[in-house]
């Protein structure tokens, strides 16, 4: 995984330990911005450290949001001792996760707004959680669910064999997925890899037939604006895996953002560049200014509605303030 430490920002956020239903207690980060616009979650991808995202909640905090990161169950802080049968499902980070942190995040925000912003899989997720029509405005950065005939061609025989192959039959074999050792993101608990490994077209069909209906009916209920982002050079977020995801949340005012690397002074972006430091002046100010105008306003790349909702440049009126 590509990145760059966050050892410069890490003190000045406030360590936070989040309770969730089922017991399980995620390691969680504050960091306060003043006077306080809006609480911001951030949804790390999978198998990437709530670390990687510290500089750019430094950010959004510095333009007075309270924004919270979190590792997710079985990754970083969350870890618990063993991974081996510690029985976590990727669908836990949504229904589990997501939901305690943003109780906690309505703690903090005290009637004010709770925006998120979702990289990969954490673009995805919020809309498993129960109650999701409290969020605001959610961004997300190549957000889908890893369905593999989405990947982009040029990369989808490697990412295939990568992950769809290797991944779950390493997992098979040593009953969690070492990533770390092997140079592949983070470790993952077995039931997160085999639920990447394994999804198909639709991604209820991953998860137990009794959950499907209620999850379903989860996603849509979000309708608030929700723009994907994603780049020209993302051999995950292709517009097709996106669109796929954008599709289960029906009630959302949906828009799709493609980025040139060109469009932001780059070469190569890919999956995971956008969080870097050197796109402080580009993605992460127009990241910012999407959600301080409500979900009304972005200026790079190619913008389209998904379903007749479109954006304009330059609105910076919030339906909040």
């Amino acid at each position: 995984m590509r990145g760059e430490p966050a050892d410069v920002v890490a003190s000045t956020a406030q360590a936070l330990q989040v309770l969730c239903d089922d017991g399980v207690v995620l390691a969680a980060q504050l960091w306060r911005g003043g006077p306080v616009r809006s609480v911001v979650v951030i949804n790390p991808a999978t198998g990437v450290l709530a670390r990687y995202y510290h500089r750019y909640a430094a950010f959004l905090a510095s333009r007075g949001h309270d924004v919270i990161t979190y590792d997710y169950r079985g990754i970083g802080g969350s870890r618990p001792a063993a991974l081996r049968g510690c029985g976590y499902r990727g669908s836990d980070w949504g229904t589990l996760d997501f939901a305690a942190i943003l109780d906690e995040a309505e703690r903090l925000a005290q009637g004010r707004p709770i925006m998120v912003v979702g990289h990969s899989i954490g673009g995805f997720i919020p809309g498993l959680a129960p109650r999701m029509d409290r969020c605001a405005a959610m961004l997300t950065v190549g957000a889908q669910f890893a369905y593999w005939r989405d990947y982009a061609r040029w990369a989808r025989l490697s990412h295939c064999l990568k992950w769809h192959v290797a991944m779950p039959a390493i997992t098979a074999l040593l009953g969690y997925f070492p990533g770390r050792r092997i140079g592949w993101l983070e470790d993952l608990p077995a039931g997160v890899a085999f639920e990447w490994a394994f999804r198909r077209a639709r991604m209820e069909r991953s998860l137990p037939r009794a959950e499907r209906a209620e999850i379903i009916r989860r996603l849509a209920a979000f309708q608030g604006p929700l723009l994907a982002v994603t780049t020209s050079d993302d051999p995950f977020g292709t517009p097709a895996a996106i669109e796929r995801g954008l599709s289960y949340y029906a009630g959302a005012r949906r828009s799709l953002a493609v980025i040139e690397p060109a469009d932001i002074g780059c070469e190569h972006v890919g999956h995971f560049d956008l969080f870097h430091s050197r796109h402080r002046d580009t993605f992460w100010l127009s990241s910012a200014r999407w959600l301080e105008s409500g979900g009304r306003c972005w200026d790079i790349g190619i913008i389209r509605p998904v379903t007749g909702h479109s954006l304009t440049k330059g609105n910076t009126h919030a339906p909040w303030s």
